[in-house]
Parts: structure tokens; C-alpha cells; sequence
């Protein structure tokens, strides 16, 4: 299904929104002036298309919102242990994100894909990913396959495994 981004249906609920205006304003016109009855059901077709376009829009935008808020509440979640681990494991963790950053400025990684690196790791899929970032999946695939491509690993499975395969 097409999801629109924020920006563009912004754009677009506002286009919808002057051709409900203007086409609006002009079926109150020709209705004080007697026009004909096809032309009248033409223009109130255009004004509750164009309405319903816009419905369209902000439930989506709705939707989006509520997705991208869930997603952060579990990400949020995902990372806050419902009890504290042992001095070891947060010790060990440490030395793990070090070594990790270490190696993601080893490959020359740019901001943006150790940020999805994070995320890969974290076990979020590139459209959770995409959703969390605000933008389009192709993006986030695109950064994730530079990342691939710069660490010489075949996908995320190699890519996670290549920081824990030898700990199991």
C-alpha cells in the first residue's frame, strides 16, 4: 500500500485544500447564478473527491504518527533491562559498543549508516528503520547495502553475526 511521507502529503493535503476551496467558492457562485445542473454535479464531484483526498491524507499522516511513536516506545523499552544486570554484563556491553563504534569508524561509515547499523543490530527491519528515521525505505536499503558493501559482509544476518559469532 502507498504511505505517503510527511512532507509529501503536507504538500499534497494542501493542494487538495485549494482545489476545495476554489472549486468550492465557484459551485457557491454557480449556484447563485443558476448553472446548469451537469456542471453543478461536476464541480461537487471535484470538491468531495478532492475532501475525501484529504481525509485520506491525515489519516494517514494519523497512522504514521502512531506508528513511528510505537516503534520509539519500543525501542525505548527494548533497551531499558526490567532488571538490573550485574556489574560484568554492563562492563561486558560497554566493551561491545566500543568495539563496535571502533569497527563502524574502521569502515569509514558515515553518520547516517552507523545509525542504521545501530538499528540492524538491534534487530529493526529496514522499513521499521525507515519509519523511525522519517524516510523512505530505498533510502534505508541503500545506506544498508553501503554498509554491507564497505564492511565486505553479504547482508544483515553476516552483519550481526560478524560481532557475536565468536562470543556463542
Amino acid at each position: 500500500m502507498y504511505r505517503p511521507q510527511v512532507k509529501e502529503a503536507i504538500i499534497f493535503i494542501l493542494i487538495f485544500t485549494i482545489v476545495v476551496v476554489a472549486s468550492g467558492a465557484d459551485l457557491i457562485d454557480d449556484l447563485s447564478h443558476g448553472a446548469d445542473t451537469g456542471h453543478i454535479v461536476k464541480e461537487a464531484i471535484i470538491v468531495f473527491f478532492s475532501f475525501l483526498a484529504i481525509v485520506w491524507f491525515l489519516i494517514e499522516l494519523l497512522k504514521q504518527k502512531r506508528e513511528i511513536k510505537s516503534l520509539q516506545l519500543a525501542l525505548k523499552t527494548a533497551t531499558k533491562p526490567k532488571t538490573v544486570p550485574d556489574e560484568y554484563v554492563l562492563e561486558t556491553r560497554k566493551q561491545l559498543r566500543d568495539v563496535i563504534t571502533q569497527q563502524f569508524s574502521d569502515w569509514n561509515l558515515t553518520s547516517s549508516e552507523i545509525e542504521i547499523g545501530w538499528l540492524l543490530l538491534k534487530g529493526l527491519s529496514l522499513k521499521e528503520i525507515a519509519i523511525i528515521r522519517n524516510t523512505q525505505e530505498k533510502t534505508v536499503r541503500q545506506q544498508a547495502s553501503a554498509i554491507y558493501k564497505k564492511s565486505a559482509i553479504e547482508g544483515r544476518h553476516a552483519f550481526s553475526a560478524w560481532f557475536i559469532e565468536d562470543i556463542l
